[in-house]
């Protein structure tokens, strides 16, 4: 198997016990941490963090990235730039600590009232990205910028930014479902992956499928073609990284949608992962 399997837990359970116990319900060892009782664990305390990184060494799971804020849906480009300085310099050695690669960003996106101009907008996203590059080299962490929100989230974006900024410490994390959900069509997923598919190094799956009135919504894995077409891709062009699922069906961090006490989620996460190692097999076989 040339990939190996991870994924965002708080979409399944809300307590670190909890997560942990999905995944082993799912038969894998290793985890994205965002969510850890409704508080990101980029703002953990000191004392919290030490405890988490200890329960999850003693069950021998493996942090393989965190869901960091910087530059997210909630930051444009207007919000101070000293959160996500902040942000970067708190976690850096709890990374470094855990052997943990991958700190998930975004690229700041442009606010609908009282927008910067796109010129602006680009100058000031890149001049943010650059300093905390800088930052991160240093910190030996890697800005893995998600295909979501800011202007890095359209390929275009990317690769302006990408070329601006020149760092080792930025690269890019492909979210397969992202784009067809912002507009509606699965070619806008694939076409931002053949662009940009050298600069990947981390990948999340995440699956969509048109309702009735063609608008997108999630769905299993294997009932999105283009999850077995970018695999199969990934696979012939030599990626052997984590294929991290983030399926946003019965929760949706971004929207506010945590996962209930119901089990539900927990049951929708755990059958994601068979059906993702299912395709996985059949593409590599």
């Amino acid at each position: 198997m040339p990939f190996q399997f991870t994924g965002f837990a708080d979409e399944a359970e809300k307590s670190l016990d909890g997560q942990i116990s999905t995944l082993k319900e799912a038969g894998w060892s290793a985890i994205e941490l965002r969510l850890l009782d409704g508080k990101n664990v980029v703002d953990l305390s000191d004392d919290k963090w030490k405890a988490t990184h200890e329960k999850l060494q003693a069950e021998g799971i493996k942090i393989v990235g965190f869901g960091g804020q910087i530059g997210n849906w909630a930051r444009p480009i207007t919000t101070d730039f000293q959160v996500d300085i902040d942000e970067l310099k708190r976690v850096g050695p709890r990374m470094r600590e855990a052997g943990t690669k991958f700190l998930r960003i975004m690229s700041y996106p442009n606010p609908e009232e009282n927008p910067l101009s796109n010129e602006d907008w680009k100058k000031e996203t890149i001049r943010r990205i650059k300093e905390l590059a800088t930052i991160a080299e240093g910190e030996d962490v890697i800005l893995a910028h998600e295909n979501c929100s800011g202007y890095g989230a359209t390929a275009e974006g990317w690769l302006e930014m990408a070329e601006a900024v020149d760092s080792p410490a930025l690269q890019l994390i492909m979210d397969t479902g992202n784009n067809s959900l912002h507009a509606n069509d699965r070619e806008d997923t694939w076409n931002y992956y053949d662009k940009c598919r050298e600069h990947i190094t981390h990948v999340h799956i995440k699956s969509a499928k048109p309702g009735d009135d063609g608008t997108y919504a999630t769905c299993h894995v294997d009932e999105d073609p283009v999850q077995k077409r970018i695999i199969a891709d990934l696979e012939e062009n030599g990626y052997d990284g984590w294929l991290s699922i983030e399926p946003h069906i019965k929760a949706a961090i971004h929207a506010g949608q945590d996962v209930d006490d119901t089990g539900e989620g927990r049951q929708v996460w755990v059958e994601y992962t068979r059906r993702l190692e299912k395709l996985v097999s059949e593409v590599v076989s």
